[in-house]
């Protein structure tokens, strides 16, 4: 399986039965999207940075809510959980995405507000890759995010929804994040292949390159 990272939330999961787009942001956000195409498109939340489905090349399947779904020999489970700490009342809903990809259980977080409940944790097994929002004022800080990798233990953890030069509001640095975990800032690849063999036996923060244009 291959990820690629366009910035934001938005990942691109390219696995031997399909393609698979999380959080396609319009350029109202103030990032050039790269449009990229899918099978699948998942929506965590109905906001400009994370619900531009038609930005998808293709005729993607769109989910966009809690459930579970089959697409192409894809599994995908969305879990419902909440925006912020006082369960959705403040900014609504968001759904947490997990899916079963090559073998692989790879979870992305989407704007999640909280430190998921045990079940909520359940919900989402045994994780391999989490994607996960570090930039804080919208979603979870920083000592929130660790404490769900220290609650997940996943092999790989991979920042996302962080501060980069051209985005048309504030969120926290990486670095913090990295601080936050006692680990060096590492440098940002272009692209991550991984298989279940090739998962690394302690978890491993991966940075990855935004991808501003195919």
């Amino acid at each position: 399986m291959e990820i690629d990272w366009f910035g934001h939330s938005c990942f691109r999961l390219r696995g031997k039965d399909g393609t698979v787009i999380t959080d396609p942001y319009s350029k109202e956000i103030g990032l050039a999207f790269a449009r990229p195409r899918g099978d699948i498109v998942t929506i965590s939340h109905d906001h400009r940075g994370h619900n531009f489905a038609a930005g998808v090349k293709g005729d993607p399947k769109v989910l966009a809510g809690p459930g579970e779904y089959e697409i192409k020999n894809i599994f995908v489970t969305g879990v419902p959980t909440a925006h912020d700490k006082k369960n959705g009342k403040e900014r609504g809903g968001n759904t947490v995405f997990v899916f079963d990809l090559d073998g692989l259980t790879i979870c992305h977080l989407g704007d999640l507000g909280h430190v998921p409940t045990q079940p909520q944790a359940e919900a989402f097994g045994n994780v391999n890759v989490l994607l996960v929002p570090v930039g804080g004022v919208s979603t979870i800080n920083v000592s929130d995010a660790a404490e769900i990798v220290s609650l997940l233990e996943p092999q790989i953890v991979i920042p996302m929804h962080f501060q980069l030069p051209d985005l048309a509001f504030k969120l926290d640095a990486a670095a913090k994040f990295f601080k936050e975990m006692g680990i060096k800032a590492v440098d940002a690849v272009p692209s991550l292949k991984v298989t279940k063999d090739s998962l690394p036996h302690e978890t491993q923060v991966v940075l990855l390159e935004a991808k501003q244009k195919e």
